[in-house]
């Protein structure tokens, strides 16, 4: 299997568990348990003393709290039901952790899927933003050979040189800090599209400009051409491959902007939950040895920006703003 048709495969399966994630949590995201704060992660078996029997798990109860240390209760297993509740798997008496418990005693596999939402949800709408804006720029510089071409291209110099990771935690800082979930998701798509659209301009206004002066383009002016329907008809087109590229390669780079800007708390924050919130606690120094489960979200984003890399491998290796 090529490497972009196994990157397809992964972001396809990242995408479907995102888009099924009402019915793949075990557990409601923001339900705390107040017993299970920093568990471990909760195993699936079908094998009890040697028989096979329907999936359950042993319950994990805390030891020392002190120490935070849990143990399986073995006499007491729980079964997994299927199709309950509108869940896909769930336990009958009891959590079930998969990925284990965060500080707050809530489901980090829940977590990770309902934040999953979120971050990607914003990287997506943030990279159609940015084509439009970048498409449309570089069509109206590459169509126009002139003044507006000029000013255009300067514009997106200037943009295009700053450290635009800083730019997007500039523009984001310098509004209300707290903001309800809905505007957050906006405004975060939206200061990304700003500080990132130069870099698919260039590249169209390249093409359209090339595109412009081949013997189609100018054969559709002779036969009554409009200049905005040669434009939309026959030139932009030359550029959709360009801004798919872009558009891949823009996808992972704001997953990580999505992230920083949330793991600095200038994203979404509590109690909703993305994989930059979550990667709050997994800040500390000791999670590593106490609680590795609660660095699930660093994970998924390595999975999926290997995916939109390894989709995108075999036809370019640019490098990406946030690079």
């Amino acid at each position: 299997m090529r490497a972009n048709a196994r990157g397809a495969l992964l972001l396809g399966a990242v995408a479907g568990l995102l888009v099924a994630a009402p019915v793949v949590s075990p557990n409601d995201p923001a339900r705390q348990f107040a017993d299970h704060a920093n568990a471990p992660p909760m195993r699936p078996h079908v094998l009890d003393d040697g028989a096979v029997r329907r999936p359950f798990v042993y319950p994990v109860i805390v030891v020392d709290r002190l120490e935070r240390r849990f143990e399986e209760d073995r006499a007491r297993p729980i079964d997994l039901a299927f199709f309950t509740d509108g869940r896909v798997l769930s336990s009958t008496d009891g959590p079930w952790l998969l990925l284990g418990g965060d500080p707050l005693g809530r489901d980090v596999f829940s977590r990770l899927l309902s934040g999953g939402r979120l971050s990607l949800g914003v990287a997506l709408v943030a990279v159609v933003l940015t084509l439009i804006l970048g498409g449309l720029a570089g069509a109206a510089a590459g169509f126009n050979s002139g003044p507006l071409d000029r000013a255009i291209t300067a514009i997106a110099d200037f943009v295009i040189v700053l450290p635009l990771i800083y730019v997007v935690v500039t523009l984001r800082a310098v509004m209300p800090p707290f903001l309800d979930t809905p505007t957050v998701f906006w405004t975060m798509a939206i200061v990304m599209a700003l500080a990132s659209w130069p870099v698919p301009a260039r590249g169209v206004r390249a093409i359209i400009a090339t595109e412009h002066q081949k013997a189609y383009a100018e054969a559709a002016y002779a036969v009554g051409g409009g200049p905005l329907r040669i434009l939309l008809r026959h030139l932009l087109p030359a550029a959709a491959g360009q801004l798919a590229t872009h558009g891949i390669l823009l996808f992972p780079a704001f997953i990580f902007a999505e992230a920083t800007l949330s793991f600095v708390g200038l994203g979404f924050a509590e109690p909703s939950a993305s994989w930059g919130v979550m990667l709050q606690d997994a800040a500390r120094a000791s999670a590593m040895v106490e609680a590795p489960w609660l660095l699930s979200p660093a994970i998924a984003i390595v999975v999926t920006v290997l995916g939109a890399r390894m989709l995108v491998a075999a036809r370019s290796t640019e490098a990406t703003p946030f690079s």
